[in-house]
């Protein structure tokens, strides 16, 4: 059994980042996790219906159990945003794969989860 999926509702998101590898070092070899790539109107209808919010979001996670979670991700709000953080796109949406990870092992914002992000970025090379 697969501990980890990706599915798309979008043509364009980065296929080539290490998702599994990144994946694994964070949250472990049996943590089953699926990352979704969708449009901004389905992140948008996502976040009404999960949090009230009435915009595209750019990630969302959801923790299903204690082992297992889903990541959305909404490449065209994150390729707006990735000037923002000096990143290239790809490593954008990479940097949001790690932050809703890192949601998923327990981690809210502030310092400590800014550092792990940093750590992370720098230990898969994305830029």
């Amino acid at each position: 059994m697969s501990t980890f999926n990706i599915t798309t509702t979008v043509k364009k998101y980065p296929k080539k980042l290490p998702y599994e590898e990144i994946k694994t070092k964070i949250l472990g070899v049996k943590y089953v996790l699926s990352l979704v790539f969708v449009g901004k109107k389905k992140a948008a209808s996502i976040n009404k219906s999960t949090r009230n919010k009435t915009y595209s979001p750019n990630v969302l996670s959801f923790p299903l159990t204690d082992q297992a979670g889903e990541i959305i991700i909404c490449p065209d709000t994150a390729v707006r945003e990735a000037k923002k953080f000096d990143l290239t796109k790809d490593g954008y949406i990479a940097f949001l794969f790690i932050h809703g990870l890192l949601h998923l092992k327990g981690h809210d914002h502030g310092d400590t989860m800014d550092k792990l992000e940093r750590k992370y970025l720098k230990a898969f090379n994305i830029k």
